[in-house]
């Protein structure tokens, strides 16, 4: 199980990131192609005991992937058979768009951490629903027991004004929602221009308002609504979205996306200075996304699900993120380091800490 650290560190590490993103993302798409995954998948499996209901719906573990790794929803059900309780895909926008010029993704190995400016390069929302609408039928299929959970995350097409934004998402809200278990606003990202500006709380009433009725509407039940921030909003701005949570009701918030800071790293100033604008994820967010997290639970109800991500590495770090309020942590850059086993590793140090 220790065998992809290496194989990170010698051949990996010789590629573009990009490349090799696309590299092992293919190898589990190919080996759930053909039946290794599910042959395999009581060995990934999390144990019973994992098990947990979040927002009336029931995840087969606290632990799941964050949006990001699957822009186009091409590897659910593969993802899901490596141990993930549930797969966030996306970030989906109404139009689709090929993202930033590349290269536009970086690591930063010494930090364990990844510097992107993808810019949302995704195939569209009608285009993605289709798969999502598959992903999931294969899943209620496939798994006797609880199956793992599809969130879907989406954000403003480029080419849209800000003051078109609220249309734009309700395009992607129209296509995804039905297909959706939940359905994420993301106004966090840091590389489509202005779009942070709508974490303001007069930009967000409207949007998430109605982004929530549509979705509502469209699937004939309802969808969980969760809005996604950034860790660099000031401990003010996370106490007026919260209190806007609490107002529109909103079933949850996801805290945090990627960073703009870059203090505290070991990386060369001069390689980092380098590459540029882009969020910053992994290690070097922990204890920020840490701090937004306790801080947004001391100020909503116990019942608005609060979910976790930025720096989670390990069981230890997802239990950390339990007991200060989260109801389920998500991971992504870690998974880049450790390889297909990271989940099943994950859920197997849960199994034994809780």
């Amino acid at each position: 199980m220790r065998i992809y650290p290496l194989v990170f560190k010698h051949v990996f590490t010789k590629m573009d990131p990009e490349q090799a993103h696309h590299f092992a993302f293919n190898a589990i798409k190919i080996a759930q192609s053909a039946g290794l995954t599910k042959v395999t998948r009581k060995f990934f499996a999390p144990a019973p005991k994992l098990k947990r209901t979040v927002m009336g719906i029931d995840f087969p573990s606290p632990f799941g992937l964050a949006a990001g790794f699957d822009k186009g929803a091409t590897g659910i059900v593969a993802l899901s058979d490596i141990g993930f309780g549930h797969v966030e895909i996306g970030t989906v926008t109404g139009q689709a768009q090929p993202g930033n010029p590349q290269p536009r993704l970086f690591r930063l190995v010494e930090d364990r951490a990844v510097i992107n400016r993808m810019g949302f390069n995704n195939e569209g929302a009608e285009r993605v629903a289709a798969r999502v609408s598959n992903a999931r039928q294969a899943l209620k299929s496939d798994y006797d027991a609880t199956r793992p959970v599809i969130g879907v995350n989406i954000g403003k097409t480029k080419v849209v004004e800000l003051e078109d934004a609220v249309g734009d998402y309700l395009a992607s809200t129209r296509q995804l929602a039905i297909h959706a278990d939940y359905l994420v606003v993301n106004v966090s990202s840091p590389n489509t221009p202005g779009l942070r500006l709508l974490q303001s709380v007069e930009s967000l009433r409207p949007l998430l308002s109605e982004v929530g009725q549509l979705a509502d509407n469209v699937a004939g039940r309802h969808i969980p609504l969760l809005v996604k921030i950034a860790p660099d909003l000031s401990d003010e701005d996370v106490a007026e979205v919260a209190q806007l949570a609490v107002e529109l009701e909103l079933d949850g918030i996801i805290a945090t996306n990627t960073t703009i800071g870059r203090d505290g790293l070991k990386s060369d100033s001069a390689k980092v200075q380098e590459i540029g604008a882009g969020g910053l994820s992994g290690a070097p967010l922990k204890q920020r996304s840490l701090e937004v997290l306790r801080q947004l639970r001391s100020l909503v109800p116990e019942q608005m699900a609060l979910i976790a991500v930025g720096g989670v590495e390990n069981a230890q770090d997802v239990k950390d993120r339990l007991d200060a309020g989260a109801n389920l942590v998500q991971g992504y850059t870690a998974f880049l380091y450790e390889g297909p086993f990271w989940a099943r590793s994950i859920n197997k140090g849960l199994e034994r800490i809780l």
